[in-house]
């Protein structure tokens, strides 16, 4: 069985897209990261945490773990605290390019890999009203970075470099190719 550590509505989503049948299990673990772990490293640790807590009582089975962090200025952008921290995320974006790191991890009974996939999104120059009109949605309050690739968020992106399902939270061919590779060898 396929169990995925995760309760993210569009990780489910992309993996029902690419025809993988799984059961949704999240971790209950705290995510609590080492003191000096590079910020790039977070999410792969995350993920880690995340699939090791819950393959601990499901051995036998393929388990997913993942996380996404949205880096900016060598700082991470987590999920807005209202909607004035929206604002001033997507002030900071406006024009400008982050980096989108999503840390996957697959715990099965071959062993844990691990990988972390990096996108680079440039956004648009965004005016004060552009940005109240997407605040308005409600959208980029429950989003890394305060927006989302998938939905409305995607009018303010100029041009994305690399995978653009890393941006929704799950790098899917390389994480379904890795699936077919263990279920291959097992």
């Amino acid at each position: 069985m396929i169990i995925l550590a995760s309760q993210s509505p569009r990780r489910r989503e992309l993996l029902t897209l690419a025809g993988i049948e799984y059961e949704c299990i999240p971790s209950g673990v705290e995510e609590k990261v080492p003191a000096g772990l590079d910020l790039t490293k977070v999410p792969e640790f995350l993920s880690a945490l995340k699939a090791s807590d819950v393959a601990s009582s499901h051995p036998g089975d393929i388990v997913i773990g993942a996380d996404t962090l949205v880096e900016f200025d060598g700082k991470a952008l987590g999920k807005p605290r209202d909607p004035a921290d929206a604002a001033r995320m997507l002030r900071e974006l406006s024009g400008r390019c982050h980096k989108v790191f999503t840390g996957v991890t697959i715990v099965s009974p071959l062993g844990t890999e691990s990988f972390t996939s990096v996108t680079e999104v440039e956004f648009y120059e965004l005016t004060d009203r552009e940005i109240e009109d997407y605040i308005a949605t409600g959208e980029p309050m429950d989003k890394a970075g305060a927006y989302g690739i998938q939905g409305y968020g995607s009018v303010l992106v100029r041009r994305i470099d690399g995978d653009y399902f890393t941006v929704m939270g799950l790098p899917l061919a390389e994480t379904v190719r890795r699936i077919r590779g263990i279920e291959k060898n097992g």
